[in-house]
């Protein structure tokens, strides 16, 4: 294998601009329009029929390392079927994102009326380190989290 790192992650949602203001929200920036349908080998390298969406890729706006999400709403198919209704189901269940002010950011979100699952919450990961992580959900139920490492020395 010669992976040498992530391009993007997909999160589908139900309504693409709803959606979209929430990512810029957070820091998300659209940098490529995905185009509404594409060739059938494309629909194919995919496992999709012909097919109609509405979404691009959006970038993380001063990231320390590049992340990228690409934002999808399907119009044809379309399946309006909530997203996993729990942390603990098989398959990819929640995108963690890095924070610089946790406290901060926790209170921004609840500010703007963003379900959050709780507060943030401390997690030992060494002798001289912890984590300070809360999850909170997208528009359509999407889990998402944000971490903050803290290091003592």
């Amino acid at each position: 294998m010669h992976i040498t790192g992530m391009v993007h992650i997909n999160i589908n949602c139900s309504n693409f601009q709803k959606s979209k203001v929430f990512y810029e929200m957070l820091g998300f920036k659209v940098y490529w329009p995905v185009p509404e349908t594409n060739t059938t080998e494309i629909a194919n390298a995919v496992g999709m029929p012909s097919y109609q969406v509405e979404g691009a890729l959006m970038e993380l706006q001063n990231a320390q390392q590049r992340m990228v999400i690409d934002l999808l709403e399907w119009k044809s198919p379309r399946d309006d079927s909530s997203p996993y209704p729990n942390l603990h189901r098989p398959g990819l269940s929640r995108v963690a994102l890095a924070s610089a002010d946790i406290d901060a950011d926790y209170a921004y979100l609840v500010d703007q009326g963003v379900e959050v699952v709780s507060a943030p919450v401390n997690v030992a990961m060494s002798e001289t380190s912890h984590a300070r992580f809360f999850c909170f959900k997208d528009p359509d139920g999407t889990f998402l989290e944000l971490v903050q490492v803290i290091t003592t020395d």
